[in-house]
């Protein structure tokens, strides 16, 4: 069987990303910019037009290429739905939950990941070519399973632009607390999120939740005491009574 043919249009990091990832992986792949003025003719003489555009633009984008009933008109976003692609008969989505800083890294990290896809089959090869796991997402739990990538992700990253500010304000680095988050992340592989919890909330002492909150800046204490809440809700304790009697989620900008 031949290689599947693919042209990416988007020479941004995801589109470079993948370009060398299905390269490595034996298929013929040519990128190509969103602006270019052939993306009309993109799904002809391929089998796969794999859209790295931004969420935004890729109705527009989908919508400017000539249909061809026999090629698969694909995006790589999280969020959207197949819906986005009309006015393409075969259609598929197919979003690694990887980060992309570059495309070197990208790529690299594209091997082997978690795909969600959904529609034409083809999104799947894709996802097998790459070495991946690949579970379907119907364009109604879309939302819902972006929101836990972005938590899984995003909000992974501002909490740990917390850690930063809170370790600075005495003096230490960042540095000093990624061992204990990675670590705190291998307990959530090796025995789920509730068994992984350590710490004053899992061990029911208020006393020493209460003493942080006093100690920390009152820009930290919405996230703080959202988080802390999470906590008491993961395994089943009570959360701590904050002075005010105000929840964590009051104080956390929408």
């Amino acid at each position: 069987m031949n290689a599947p043919r693919v042209r990416i249009v988007g020479r941004g990091r995801a589109g470079s990303s993948f370009d060398a990832a299905l390269r490595a992986a034996g298929w013929a792949v040519e990128l190509v910019a969103h602006d270019d003025p052939e993306v009309a003719h993109a799904a002809r003489d391929v089998d796969l037009v794999l859209l790295c555009v931004p969420d935004g633009a890729i109705a527009t984008v989908a919508g400017s290429i000539e249909p061809v009933p026999s090629t698969v008109v694909a995006h790589c976003a999280g969020s959207r739905t197949l819906e986005d692609l009309a006015p393409h008969e075969r259609r598929a989505s197919v979003h690694p939950l990887v980060s992309m800083p570059d495309p070197v890294r990208g790529a690299r990290r594209l091997i082997g990941a978690w795909y969600a896809v959904a529609g034409d089959p083809l999104a799947a090869e894709v996802a097998r070519a790459l070495q991946g796991q690949f579970v379907d997402v119907p364009d109604e739990a879309r939302a819902a399973y972006h929101a836990a990538a972005v938590v899984a992700s995003n909000h992974l990253v501002a909490l740990m632009g917390q850690v930063e500010r809170i370790a600075a304000s005495i003096g230490l680095p960042l540095e000093a607390f990624l061992g204990l988050a990675r670590g705190s992340l291998e307990n959530v592989v090796e025995v789920g999120a509730a068994a992984a919890l350590t710490g004053p909330v899992a061990r029911g002492d208020h006393e020493t939740v209460l003493a942080h909150l006093e100690a920390l800046d009152p820009e930290e204490h919405g996230a703080y005491r959202a988080l802390a809440e999470a906590a008491a809700r993961l395994v089943g304790v009570d959360p701590p009574p904050w002075p005010d009697g105000a929840s964590g989620t009051a104080d956390v900008a929408p």
